[in-house]
């Protein structure tokens, strides 16, 4: 049975991974600071840990004998919008070392399992790495920091693990009532899903992707290549 770490793996995006990837047959192990009640599952196993703290991190991967897939989707949401001159240093180091240290820390303990099993790594980073509301120079740099980290992982463990990530746009809950206009401003005329990403993931994730390594792919339906002029 092949087995999938997921980190964050409680939240709105984590907890769809964590379906999709049992609904192919995988074992998954999530790591997050708080269980999902939901995700019951004989072959999934939660594991609390502070995504960022390299020792509980270290821990928790000595419980793990086999590692074909890690979905680095740990992450802190988006922060109030605080202009860059008001911001601590305390804040914006917090935000990186979950956001985009953890991700580090997770591939550096996953890349000796995933060699042996001839794995893949997906990054899940965002389309704020790509276009920006103002003050959210944290989060935004987080998600562009992950991008290049993909890039250079997936040169530096070529032949042996693939890498690439997924930068999702609007991805709401399907029980949470929108407006009509949070649809139709999209091209597709829709939000996105979780499942729109844990899709993705799970095909990145199989054999069908061989060949890709090194991107990113967009889901955004539509909204990054989307020109806006104020009326």
């Amino acid at each position: 049975m092949k087995t999938c770490l997921i980190t964050g793996a409680s939240g709105l995006i984590g907890s769809e991974l964590v379906r999709e990837f049992l609904s192919q047959g995988y074992r998954v192990y999530g790591f997050d600071l708080k269980n999902n009640p939901e995700l019951k599952h004989p072959d999934y196993h939660y594991i609390k840990v502070d995504i960022s703290n390299e020792l509980q991190v270290k821990k928790a991967f000595g419980k793990i004998k086999r590692l074909d897939v890690l979905v680095n989707n740990g992450a802190k949401a988006k922060p109030e919008n605080t202009p860059l001159e008001k911001m601590k240093l305390g804040e914006w180091e917090n935000y990186l070392s979950i956001n985009l240290t953890s991700v580090f820390l997770h591939a550096k303990f996953a890349i000796p399992l995933l060699k042996k099993s001839s794995g893949t790594i997906v990054n899940i980073s965002s389309t704020r790495h790509l276009m920006s509301e103002p003050h959210t120079e944290i989060y935004s740099t987080s998600k562009g920091g992950m991008d290049a980290l993909t890039r250079s992982l997936a040169i530096s463990l070529s032949g042996k693990i693939r890498v690439n990530s997924i930068s999702p746009g609007w991805i709401a809950d399907p029980k949470k009532i929108l407006r009509k206009t949070d649809h139709e401003q999209h091209p597709v005329k829709r939000v996105g899903w979780p499942s729109d990403i844990s899709k993705m993931a799970v095909y990145l994730a199989s054999d069908a992707a061989g060949f890709i390594t090194g991107q990113d792919f967009i889901i955004d339906g539509g909204m990054t290549v989307k020109m806006i002029y104020a009326e």
